[in-house]
């Protein structure tokens, strides 16, 4: 497929997809039902499973994996390494933190927005401290060392604050928010994350130029006119908007920022910058499809999206580390 059908071909797979996940579920609906659902002419029990149930969570699981997947790769440009991803660098573990801190201490109960924001606040951190560390270090094996400890640290103060949970249904709030899901999101969940996934991602596209010029090196970036600080800034307050925008919507959902781009690469020349766009639509697809197949699985008890997003791209980041060059580092 060439890059000028790449995005059109992926739009089109996206909405093939959002609307596939209108008709599947625990119980079918015929294409004829949910059209007349979408246009006005079906019963009212019709329209209340695809606008209020099918739909919101179709469009939940796309805007998350929209922005996780755009995430991924601008820092894997930012970074200059393929292995880079806001889950494996820490930064979506450290806005669980928060999130699961405000959810710990009942803040969501006094304003609906301190969930978002207690997220987004969590991601920032995490990708400052990356980007204040990539400042210092040109190993990119130190930047992965430090997103991991990151990550087992954020994960060692949620389980703390699982331990010291006042009931059984803070605790189950928690852990659902750690295995991340879209089940049950609404519009009114949808929009308090979107302004937040929407400026990430305007931030990252308007330093694409930035990202592309980062190909050549830092010190040639630097020599054809790129301010490299302030590249760094905005990289990094874009990743951490959209991420922390992803976490408040579905809680932590992992690899997929990394897996999209790795699969776009080649179809953009390996040009970051080029990439932003069709790894955000081809993980946010991944994701639809993901939450589809959690759906129509006949279990017990139904799996969550960001379970079933780790057994699909853990394997696929061992095998994208493997394919590294022994000594590129």
């Amino acid at each position: 497929m060439t890059e000028r059908w790449l995005n059109p071909v992926l739009v089109g797979l996206c909405v093939l997809a959002i609307f596939a996940a209108c008709l599947l579920g625990s119980t079918s609906m015929p294409v004829d039902r949910v059209l007349a659902a979408f246009f006005g002419g079906a019963d009212a029990a019709d329209r209340l499973v695809v606008w209020t149930i099918r739909l919101p969570r179709a469009l939940a699981a796309f805007l998350t994996g929209a922005a996780l997947g755009i995430s991924g790769a601008a820092l894997q440009g930012l970074l200059r390494n393929p292995l880079a991803e806001p889950g494996v660098l820490g930064v979506s573990a450290s806005a669980s933190l928060t999130a699961t801190f405000a959810l710990y201490f009942g803040l969501v109960a006094l304003n609906p927005w301190l969930l978002p924001f207690a997220a987004i606040f969590g991601a920032l951190i995490a990708t400052a401290l990356l980007a204040l560390a990539a400042t210092r270090t040109q190993s990119v094996v130190t930047l992965i060392l430090i997103g991991v400890g990151l990550s087992s640290f954020s994960g060692a103060l949620m389980s703390l604050l699982m331990n010291l949970a006042p009931n059984p249904f803070s605790l189950a709030d928690m852990i659902n928010w750690m295995l991340g899901s879209v089940a049950n999101r609404s519009f009114n969940e949808i929009g308090l994350a979107l302004p937040f996934i929407a400026s990430g991602a305007l931030i990252l596209l308007a330093t694409r130029r930035g990202l592309s010029a980062l190909t050549l090196g830092e010190e040639a970036a630097s020599g054809i006119g790129l301010n490299l600080a302030r590249q760094r800034i905005w990289s990094v307050l874009g990743a951490g908007l959209a991420t922390g925008g992803s976490v408040a919507l579905a809680g932590a959902i992992g690899f997929v920022g990394i897996v999209a781009p790795h699969v776009i690469r080649p179809f953009v020349k390996h040009d970051p910058a080029r990439s932003l766009i069709p790894s955000a639509l081809l993980a946010g697809l991944i994701l639809v499809i993901a939450d589809i197949f959690v759906r129509i699985l006949p279990s017990t008890n139904e799996l969550k999206l960001g379970v079933v997003a780790a057994l699909i791209g853990a394997p696929a980041f061992v095998w994208i580390a493997m394919q590294r060059r022994a000594g590129h580092d």
